[in-house]
């Protein structure tokens, strides 16, 4: 038999039974869907979450100050040491030859107003111009604040989305003066919309001012054992980085050992983030920015960090591993139905070979060759699994759609998935077809025609 005899006489038989094909079909056609519909969330998922870490700045990462110990006391949490100085960031730039860009980060905590409305934006820091670039900050109207405002603590800020829509009521904002705390600043600048980050949280309610802005006039100074504060200074009106009751430059405190760095609370800061000069270098830059600052801390061998250090690149790699391992896992539920939608085909086959027994003998009667009959089925059962594989991608996609439009998840198309799709619902039309169609193919003629 010619091998477009055999393709149509396979085809004849699956429409004269069309109930039975598709019902046949039904189990591949639930678990190819299920592989697409699943591949597509999961790459959704993780193209989400990694645009969501580029936004922060996919090669950025953060040195902040660790967890601070009081004589007797119980270990404070993460960050509540004064551990950091800005001396410390501009030898990151100097000494660090993978660091691209650095810039210290002062936060606070203060109510914006203009007119008559309130706001507490949920970001409120001083920063370097640098943080711009190492964040992937654009600028949607004015202009950053510069490097000469930094040094001269000028009283400049740029403010994000929320912001303009909150507290200025959707009107550029720029030249008008806003109060923070008891401050009043001149907005230069407003930011391009993030929108929310992975955390759920709006990057656009920042408000950002240089940093020593920050910390001479809004945050003041941090509280903590480093030093000690009772001392009392008189302080002229108007002179520059005076704080009322505060001494500049306060006797150590008697739990600072003879071979720690005194820091004044005055000149710290809370975080410093720098970028690597290539993403391939981001564990290069941490190496050496951890070993200058234990060398200018001087801490010995066997001593902890005074600093912790937090990698975005190592963050989006685990945040990678665990979308893979949850796509993995409903891939693997999805494939168990494929598997059992092979074993339907199978036992749809071996049924069907049963009562087609005579048919068998018949065609074997006049001349077909067990080839011919081995051929004829494993044709049914892959036409079948890739016809059911079809309707499992249109009916995956769909689904990944109405998922999309209603539950507003993210999803992806993925080709790969297609293709491997086809090629499996193929592979389990022979692998599931070809014992039903040796055993027809083994049929004894005689034997055949004799069957009721």
């Amino acid at each position: 038999m010619r091998t477009i005899s055999t393709i149509r006489t396979s085809l004849n038989s699956l429409v004269r039974n069309p109930t039975r094909t598709a019902l046949t079909m039904l189990g591949i056609i639930i678990g190819i869907s299920a592989v697409i519909t699943m591949m597509e969330i999961g790459n959704g998922s993780k193209n989400s979450i990694r645009a969501s870490i580029e936004k922060m700045g996919a090669n950025s990462v953060m040195v902040m100050p660790g967890s601070m110990m009081p004589p007797g006391g119980a270990r404070a949490a993460a960050g509540s040491a004064v551990s950091l100085i800005p001396a410390d960031a501009d030898a990151i730039g100097a000494n660090c030859p993978s660091v691209a860009l650095y810039s210290p980060i002062v936060r606070g905590s203060a109510q914006v107003i203009f007119g008559n409305v309130n706001w507490e934006p949920s970001t409120l820091q001083g920063v370097a111009p640098a943080f711009f670039k190492i964040r992937n900050w654009e600028i949607d109207e004015g202009r950053f604040f510069t490097d000469q405002e930094v040094d001269t603590n000028a009283r400049v800020c740029v403010v994000g989305a929320t912001i303009v829509k909150e507290v200025f009521n959707g009107v550029s904002p720029l030249d008008c003066e806003l109060r923070i705390g008891p401050v009043t600043f001149s907005v230069v600048g407003v930011l391009k919309a993030k929108g929310a980050n992975m955390m759920g949280m709006d990057e656009d309610d920042i408000v950002l001012t240089p940093w020593t802005t920050m910390r001479m006039r809004v945050a003041g100074l941090k509280m903590g054992t480093a030093t000690n504060t009772s001392s009392k200074i008189s302080t002229k009106p108007g002179e520059r980085f005076a704080v009322s009751g505060v001494a500049l430059y306060p006797e150590q405190d008697n739990s600072i050992t003879d071979d720690k760095l005194f820091y004044s609370r005055f000149t710290q800061i809370n975080q410093i983030i720098f970028s690597a000069v290539d993403v391939d270098k981001i564990n290069d830059a941490v190496k050496e920015v951890s070993e200058l600052l234990r060398k200018r801390h001087n801490l010995g061998v066997e001593e902890d960090d005074d600093f912790r250090v937090q990698n975005a690149a190592d963050f989006m790699s685990m945040l990678d591993q665990t979308s893979v391992l949850m796509t993995n896992l409903l891939l693997g539920v999805a494939l168990l139905s494929l598997l059992v939608g092979g074993v339907g085909i199978m036992n749809i086959m071996l049924v069907s070979v049963t009562e087609r027994t005579r048919e068998i003998g018949l065609r074997m009667a006049v001349g077909a060759r067990s080839r011919d009959i081995l051929r004829q089925f494993l044709i049914e059962s892959v036409v079948l699994c890739v016809s059911g594989g079809i309707l499992g991608i249109l009916l995956g996609h769909s689904t990944s759609l109405l998922i999309h439009t209603y539950a507003q998840w993210p999803i992806e198309s993925s080709p790969e998935a297609i293709v491997a799709a086809v090629v499996v619902s193929a592979t389990v039309g022979i692998l599931f077809g070809f014992y039903p169609a040796w055993k027809a193919s083994k049929l004894d003629p005689i034997e055949a025609l004799r069957y009721e």
